[in-house]
């Protein structure tokens, strides 16, 4: 797996993707190009705390990633945060597979276990990453668990879709 920075030139691949059902289901994401730039620009141009990511496999985009330290949106993470008792220097992940023909394939697990390695190297102080995942998607929590994060707390969080009901699961996995 190989993880590139996201640029402008991915945004109309992040539209499709998030237009897709399998994705749309779980981001509830606006796919315009004002919108695209208004949620992703921020990471291109480096004013945003967070790291975006295109995943490729062999050379093929697949998905996208992203991570930010917890702390930094403490505002929208405030119920993850007092859920989850997460420290100061956790970071997050939020992640999906674009691509449906890469879906079922253990795709999502190599990307979260390689993803996770990647964020341990680059941010040193980092003593963990939390991932909250709505319930309802077992497929998400299932490959977190199967790339070595632990079930720690389930609880409701605001959801990103107003069709959930807000319950969710919360993984972590400790650095090594």
């Amino acid at each position: 797996m190989e993880f590139r920075r996201t640029t402008r030139a991915d945004f109309p691949l992040l539209a499709r993707w998030l237009g897709t059902p399998h994705v749309a289901r779980f981001w509830n994401h606006e796919t315009t190009p004002e919108a695209i730039e208004r949620d992703f620009g921020g990471s291109v141009d480096g004013t945003e705390p967070s790291d975006d990511f295109i995943v490729e496999d062999a050379g093929v985009p697949v998905g996208f990633i992203q991570r930010s330290r917890i702390c930094d949106y403490a505002d929208e993470h405030i119920e993850l945060i007092a859920l989850a008792d997460a420290p100061q220097d956790a970071l997050t992940i939020d992640y999906f597979i674009g691509e449906g023909a890469a879906t079922g394939r253990g795709v999502g697990t190599r990307m979260i276990r390689e993803f996770t390695d990647l964020c341990f190297a680059d941010w040193p102080a980092a003593s963990a990453i939390i991932v909250p995942v709505i319930a309802g998607n077992p497929a998400s929590w299932k490959a977190l668990a199967a790339a070595g994060y632990e079930r720690i707390a389930e609880g409701h969080i605001p959801p990103d879709n107003p069709i959930d009901d807000g319950w969710h699961v919360v993984y972590r996995r400790d650095r090594s």
